[in-house]
């Protein structure tokens, strides 16, 4: 169910809305303030027009006769009834004359004072005498007294005042002397203003009412046509699409004919969904394939898992000697293998070797390195002859170019001497009687695949009963941590001899887990194979 508060075209009309308010906001806050100073400046023209027409009925040398008249001379009289008129006849409140004391101009005495008959206000009586509003009027008056001004204004529509809000237009009355005899003041009240001010802005925000309710109504209709519909059926098609994973019969753009983004949209979705469907068909494709190809890799992985030995212990009936190894690939087939069968009663051969390379074509080339050392050993010859041979047959099929490290040996059994080679390989470590594990420098050959007609070099190893030679491929001291740190042969040579009494099996469970513990989660880049072999002398049937 839709929830039409998250609709576009509520959120839409909620900020035009929105936007509307803060314009009138603005547009009051202006009007309010023009409109007042507007009408503030007429009515302050209006209130000096008042009071320039009555002083021209002011005889300012006469203030003296007027103000000893006692308020009831005829002259005084008369000129009472003039001011009045103009009075009523003007927009003004009250019309007076004053005399401020001097020099403080603290109190004041009215002389005239009157009053519009529209208003319920008192009058002042002639002759009244109080004491001047506040500092802001002794200002004004000392002003007008002193020749500062020609005129002054007050405006009084905040905090406590005797009438209603209003303004006072002050003007001096001055004799022929140039001395000023009296101040003429003329009052109007701020009420006929604040209403005139009040049914404009009323207007005004009645008509801004009337228009955003227009604008509302077009906007909304403009959304619902133009925006929400579009985008209703852009919406539907995208759960249509995501459940059915199909292009449509008739296409996004063929029902939406907007010439702006809401069209450019469509025509995204159209293409969006073709290029989504021919990648969901290219991706079952290459899923089935991959998965055939998984399967086959699985298959070769145990192929040439079940080509090395890796059955243990190796050959229980034999005591002379104790043989353990492992091989673990970096991916799912590798390119190291070892290998190790007895050739007669009497003699041991055991190798490891590196194809070059990683993957199928390192495991191919692997598995047909193996077959041919292990064929020319069987025929009994000599490290070095094994090796010569098997790089001969290597060498005359070897067309990609590849290569493989080699490091081969035959152990009499009988007397403990190791006759070896190696092609390009590894150090291997021994272990003598009680000395520490160590790297065993041996004569290096050239590696098998590359040149034919080479002649290998070949040495011996006099091994004595609990002697261990140590085997392994170059992806265990080259294994890196996080860091891109190398693990190093010093530290796989350290982690045999944390226990060097251990069994050939310990021995190498021993180093894979510094290894492991030493890559602390790193990839692993490259195959890491060993072989660990303990010579325990020539047992006798009594033995």
């Amino acid at each position: 169910m839709k929830k039409p508060l998250r609709s576009i075209t509520f959120k839409s009309v909620a900020s035009v809305v929105l936007l509307f308010v803060v314009f009138f906001a603005i547009l009051s806050v202006i009007g309010y303030n023009g409109v007042t100073d507007a009408l503030l400046t007429q009515y302050t023209k209006g209130a000096f027009f008042t009071a320039r027409t009555a002083e021209n009925l002011i005889d300012p040398d006469r203030m003296d006769e007027y103000a000893n008249s006692g308020g009831t001379t005829e002259e005084y009289l008369e000129l009472y009834e003039e001011l009045e008129d103009v009075c009523n006849s003007t927009s003004a409140t009250f019309i007076y004359v004053i005399q401020p004391d001097l020099p403080d101009y603290g109190h004041i005495t009215f002389l005239f004072s009157t009053i519009n008959s529209k208003y319920n206000y008192t009058h002042y009586d002639f002759g009244y005498y109080r004491k001047t509003t506040n500092a802001e009027y002794a200002e004004k008056y000392r002003a007008l007294y002193e020749g500062k001004s020609d005129q002054e204004l007050v405006i009084r529509d905040k905090g406590y005042i005797e009438t209603d809000p209003h303004i006072t237009a002050m003007i001096p009355l001055v004799g022929s002397d140039g001395q000023t005899k009296a101040i003429l003041c003329v009052q109007r009240q701020m009420e006929t203003m604040t209403n005139a001010r009040n049914a404009f802005v009323k207007k005004v925000a009645l008509a801004a009412l009337y228009l955003a309710l227009v604008t509302i109504i077009v906007h909304a209709f403009f959304m619902k046509r133009m925006l929400l519909r579009p985008v209703e059926e852009i919406t539907e098609e995208a759960s249509r699409f995501a459940r059915e994973n199909v292009t449509p019969q008739k296409k996004l753009s063929q029902r939406i004919h907007n010439r702006d983004e809401i069209g450019t949209l469509a025509r995204s979705i159209d293409q969006m969904e073709e290029q989504i469907q021919s990648y969901v068909e290219d991706l079952t494709h290459i899923t089935a394939e991959s998965e055939r190809i998984r399967t086959e890799l699985n298959l070769a992985r145990r192929i040439q898992s079940d080509m090395l030995p890796s059955r243990f212990p190796a050959y229980p009936g034999w005591k002379e000697f104790d043989i353990f190894a492992s091989m673990d690939p970096a991916r799912e087939v590798g390119g190291d293998f070892y290998d190790f069968f007895l050739i007669d009663d009497d003699h041991l051969c055991f190798t490891i070797a590196d194809v070059s390379g990683k993957g199928v074509p390192a495991a191919l080339f692997m598995m047909a390195s193996q077959i041919i050392l292990a064929n020319n050993a069987m025929k009994g010859e000599s490290p070095s002859q094994i090796l010569a041979n098997a790089n001969t047959a290597i060498y005359s099929h070897n067309n990609e170019e590849m290569f493989v490290t080699v490091w081969t040996g035959i152990l009499e059994l009988s007397s403990g001497i190791v006759r070896a080679a190696n092609a390009g390989h590894e150090y291997p470590v021994l272990k003598s009687g009680e000395s520490d594990f160590e790297l065993y420098k041996d004569k290096h050959s050239f590696v098998l695949g590359v040149m034919e007609d080479l002649d290998f070099k070949e040495y011996e190893i006099r091994m004595k009963p609990g002697d261990m030679l140590f085997l392994y491929t170059d992806g265990v001291p080259e294994a890196t941590d996080p860091e891109d740190r190398m693990f190093t042969n010093e530290r796989m040579v350290a982690a045999l001899n944390a226990e060097r009494d251990a069994s050939p099996e310990a021995a190498i469970h021993n180093v894979q887990n510094a290894v492991l513990s030493f890559m602390n989660g790193a990839e692993q880049f490259d195959d890491m194979t060993m072989m660990c072999l303990r010579y325990n002398g020539k047992i006798t049937e009594n033995e």
